[in-house]
């Protein structure tokens, strides 16, 4: 066993080790970031739909609420597009055109000769003059895949690149503002990162009037963060032994779970901004957000990002870009704006930085079989109210019905409404009125479980019309008996028909209303939902459900 100096000395070794791998971070907490947005156009690429106009102008609105100034409207090609369209609507509305940008090549096309055009001035630029817009992002391509190098030297290529950036001062407006993309960086910086510097060296030497806004490049989600950050440390070497004090921007895709940690990792080793959505939707697997990588900032104590940007607005607005984009919500594990990302797991202890409360919403408490009393507690005050019936005591009795579940083989939920009102149940507790009538509230969203419902409903109203020739929602016991229990008691007056129907009876009324039912039922959804049809459903709610919730009933 170490003695006391030895421990000593590997608690010292351990916070000097901690403090100069912590010392990078600093860079972030003080960075002025920019931010090129990405939403409207990254979304929509690789998606089953495509965006509509109107669906448009909904992500454009989404973006400027997050006060984002510069955005990334449109790509165009020979193909007329819904950019087309769109631009040429955004344009007539008068919108200030000075952060709007677009994408074009450098080159209208090469061909099978690798050998880029020179002379025809590419699409891009003719339909953004077309559209009145002259903010350019122009794609280029260094690695062999694109164009022949041995044909078509750096030197002509340096010179092609020059000589559009100076058409789109000329041609498009005086204050053009030019970014050039390099996109194939990680197919060209293994072999050729010569033609990658000289190209930065070349554009930081061009005179002031026409040289670069900025530099972006992009990563296809296969480089480890440290390579894709030593990019972005020479590149601005190269910018800063020219006294070039131009944006360098990085986009990063994601691939093996690294999207994240690169975008950081750039931005502390050269790179001041993104060109991001404000969601990860995108090609592939997506990229990094912005909505992510802001907040990272904003945990780390950066207060220039909050002056800047409406970082409160970020998660509502990457959720509805994902809904407008995918037609579903984000996935519920998505971190910052996911439907799980504001969570309490553990314990009720909020963490230094609070994502529920910096976005002023309520962080749910997530019941699970490692949360404590207290926590279960909070969630049924939170869901139901204020009950006497709610005590450490039961807790700690639902708390062991869970584990008790998953001993004999049953796996269920207890975060929804109806999971956590029969585990209550269950555990000894009395339904009330008020976990009744929220249960009921609940629409069911699922087509094909709506119609199960509607299917016991109608047998409902059968043995309702029955009674007195008129509906009020409710079923004496011996109708509800004959209708629903006969197969699972073997007679109306025995004890344990009494008590399961004392245990439906909510409001002890003599009489069995049908939001006292749709407890169980909406229950056995949520919890096996996969039911073949509606006997199916019905056999679950009353063996699952019904039976073992009478059995702490008082006969």
């Amino acid at each position: 066993m170490a003695c006391a100096e030895e421990i000593q000395a590997l608690v010292k070794s351990y916070r000097g080790d901690l403090e100069k791998d912590l010392e990078k971070y600093e860079r972030l907490r003080d960075l002025d970031i920019f931010v090129l947005d990405n939403s409207i156009r990254e979304s929509t690429v690789g998606q089953l739909r495509a965006h509509t106009l109107e669906s448009k102008w909904d992500l454009y609105n989404e973006v400027k609420k997050c006060k984002f100034e510069n955005i990334i409207v449109a790509s165009f090609s020979h193909m007329t597009r819904v950019d087309d369209v769109w631009m040429k609507q955004l344009v007539d509305t008068g919108v200030d055109r000075c952060g709007l940008w677009a994408f074009s090549e450098i080159t209208e096309g090469a061909g099978a000769s690798k050998v880029p055009d020179t002379e025809t001035v590419p699409v891009g630029l003719r339909k953004m003059k077309d559209a009145g817009l002259w903010n350019v992002i122009f794609e280029v391509d260094l690695s062999d895949v694109i164009y022949d190098f041995d044909k078509f030297p750096m030197e002509k290529m340096l010179q092609l690149i020059k000589k559009w950036i100076v058409w789109c001062h000329t041609n498009l407006h005086h204050d053009s503002k030019v970014c050039v993309s390099f996109r194939d960086l990680a197919e060209t910086m293994p072999d050729h990162p010569d033609r990658v510097f000289m190209t930065v060296d070349f554009l930081a030497k061009l005179p002031a009037n026409i040289r670069p806004y900025g530099l972006m490049y992009e990563e296809p989600g296969k480089t480890m963060p440290e390579e894709c950050g030593n990019w972005a440390k020479y590149i601005r070497a190269i910018m800063n032994n020219n006294n070039w004090k131009a944006h360098l921007l990085v986009h990063v895709h994601e691939k093996y779970g690294y999207c994240d940690a690169t975008a950081l990792q750039c931005l502390m080793d050269g790179a001041d901004g993104i060109w991001a959505s404000l969601c990860i939707e995108g090609a592939s697997m997506g990229a990094a957000s912005s909505t992510v990588t802001l907040m990272n900032l904003v945990r780390m104590g950066n207060k220039k990002v909050l002056k800047k940007f409406n970082c409160s607005y970020l998660r509502k607005a990457a959720i509805k870009i994902t809904q407008i984009t995918t037609g579903i919500d984000p996935h519920i594990k998505q971190p910052i704006y996911g439907a799980r990302a504001l969570d309490f797991v553990f314990n009720l202890t909020k963490d230094e930085f609070d994502l529920a409360t910096f976005f002023g919403e309520h962080a749910p408490v997530r019941i699970t079989t490692l949360s404590s009393p207290e926590m279960i507690l909070k969630r049924m005050t939170y869901l139901f109210g204020q009950d006497p019936q709610f005590t450490v005591e039961i807790a700690r009795n639902m708390k062991e019905k869970m584990l008790e579940d998953l001993k004999s083989n049953r796996k269920e939920e207890y975060m929804s409404e109806s999971g956590l009102a029969i585990l209550f149940d269950r555990a000894g507790g009395k339904l009330s009125e008020k976990m009744r009538d929220v249960i009921a509230q609940k629409k069911e969203q699922d087509p094909y479980h709506q119609r199960l419902i509607a299917e016991i409903r109608k047998t409902w109203n059968c043995w309702d019309l029955n009674e007195e020739g008129q509906r009020d929602n409710m079923l004496q016991y011996d109708s509800f008996y004959n209708g629903f229990m006969a197969p699972y008691f073997g007679c109306y007056r025995c004890s344990d028909t009494k008590r399961a129907l004392k245990a439906i009876d909510m409001d002890a009324d003599g009489q069995v209303d049908w939001t006292e039912f749709c407890v169980y039922l909406k229950w056995a959804i949520a919890q096996y939902p996969n039911v073949k049809d509606s006997q199916e459903l019905l056999d679950i709610a009353f063996r699952k459900g019904i039976i073992p919730a009478m059995r702490d009933e008082n006969k």
